[in-house]
């Protein structure tokens, strides 16, 4: 992949991306629902979208996760 090609996949933004906020205010119910019931990401489609491109957040995501396991 070309540096042009890298940074048009970096600045792409999903539409079905819920951002930061959104996800911080749900990543507890996320997180519980995926540890319950296992369907977070169909229950929460742009949690999901959103934890697959921000590595913040992903990572706030499996510290939760691995807390709550």
């Amino acid at each position: 992949m070309t540096g042009t090609a890298n940074l048009r996949r970096f600045l792409h933004t999903d539409p079905a991306d819920a951002g930061c906020a959104r996800v911080f205010a749900l990543l507890d119910a996320y997180v519980e629902r995926e540890l319950a019931y296992g369907d977070a990401a169909e229950r929460y489609p742009d949690v999901a979208a959103h934890l697959e491109a921000c590595g913040p957040c992903a990572e706030d995501y499996l510290g939760l996760r691995a807390l709550l396991t």
